[in-house]
């Protein structure tokens, strides 16, 4: 097996970057207090906590005291759906409103609450990949309290309207949670002006360390933790704050949101050439809208093949991709983000993703291009 030379898979994760591993450094070696200690070394490690804490508040459009740190979008996107429970429990108004493709960190909780008697709405999200702001106002009813979707899809990269949706749940007095896990970094994302109630984030999708993520809370005095043991985070989120990896965090965000610019400008181009390239090849079907996508993203099927045989041809060359959620890797059962866009279980069955980082380059996607023309002949074979 040849050694990956070109990863195409920075939807799974991402490499950490110079300036984020050396931010960290300092925190992993000499600044290793305990941020609730009263000594000068614990001193140290809170005075960084309240920093990272500003910086990420500052590019989210928030405030400090609302960003929670977490171990990753799984954990946030937990805390979030659970929370609003509990608070749905409280007010008696137990129906939420989520989409039939999002990731499994909020499905999951979502079908563990129908067991404990919530009624829960799967959005469709049609064809194109993309919820439609009607289908949600038609779902709404008086016992709605909650709605979660999220704002760029992990496995197609549709995005999704969420400054329409946020305007709707604030007018009905709905909470919003959005998953902006693969979103943030890709697009511009406000909390205030998109009017985000909650927000989930992972950093080892912006070239921060894996274990790291935020969730962020609008009015976070009334968020119900998850997590509990300990009045770290004023209560909010029990345990020892890893200072490192909260550190390391913050500025992956910033330099993710100083380069959204002139990265989406470079990766532009790149999807628009890998679209137009792989729709030459016979059988070969784009998943997803073409326009309103990532840029980073490009996800196709391939009549008569096999994902997961293609991603291990590929592999022997030395690149990387995936057929989806690397949280679902090992299931034999068929993307649930495709067929919930109306592709047949062959055809969810046949996908390939592509996701792309500031540092791919042309020379990267020829390479794949070439790789691919040789993968799929040997299989059709």
């Amino acid at each position: 097996m040849s050694e990956t030379t070109i990863y195409l898979d920075n939807a799974a994760t991402t490499r950490i970057t110079d300036n984020v591993l050396e931010a960290m450094i300092p925190w992993l070696k000499e600044g290793y207090g305990n941020a609730s200690a009263v000594y000068s070394a614990g001193r140290k490690s809170a005075i960084a906590l309240n920093k990272a804490r500003a910086q990420c508040a500052e590019i989210l459009g928030c405030e400090s005291r609302d960003i929670i740190f977490t171990s990753g979008g799984t954990e946030s996107d937990n805390t979030a759906v659970f929370s609003a429970a509990k608070s749905a429990e409280i007010r008696g108004k137990k129906h939420f409103i989520t989409t039939a493709f999002e990731h499994h960190a909020v499905l999951a909780p979502m079908r563990e609450l129908e067991s404990r008697g919530f009624r829960i709405t799967y959005l469709p999200v049609h064809e194109n990949g993309i919820v439609r702001v009607s289908d949600l106002e038609a779902a709404i009813t008086p016992e709605t309290s909650f709605v979660s979707v999220m704002a760029a899809n992990n496995e197609i990269g549709t995005i999704q309207p969420i400054a329409q949706i946020g305007e709707l749940c604030r007018a009905k007095g709905i909470t919003f949670h959005t998953d902006a896990v693969q979103a943030f970094g890709n697009i511009p994302i406000n909390v205030s002006e998109h009017n985000i109630d909650m927000l989930s984030l992972s950093g080892h999708k912006i070239h921060a360390m894996k274990g790291t993520g935020l969730l962020y809370v609008r009015n976070s005095a009334k968020l119900r933790p998850f997590m509990l043991g300990g009045a770290q985070q004023g209560g909010k989120r029990a345990g020892t704050e890893n200072i490192a990896g909260i550190v390391g965090l913050a500025e992956a965000m910033r330099a993710a949101a100083d380069g959204l610019s002139a990265k989406n400008e470079k990766l532009l181009p790149l999807r628009e050439k890998l679209i137009s390239e792989l729709s030459r090849i016979s059988g070969a079907k784009l998943n997803g809208d073409r326009a309103m996508r990532l840029a980073s993203n490009v996800n196709f099927s391939f009549e008569g093949i096999e994902g997961e045989a293609l991603i291990l041809q590929l592999d022997l060359m030395g690149i990387a991709v995936s057929s989806g959620s690397a949280c679902t890797s090992g299931s034999s059962e068929p993307s649930h983000v495709l067929t919930a866009i109306g592709r047949t279980y062959d055809e969810a069955r046949s996908s390939v993703r592509i996701t792309m980082s500031e540092e791919t380059c042309d020379s990267d996607i020829d390479a794949f291009l070439d790789g691919m023309g040789t993968a799929l002949a040997k299989l059709r074979k």
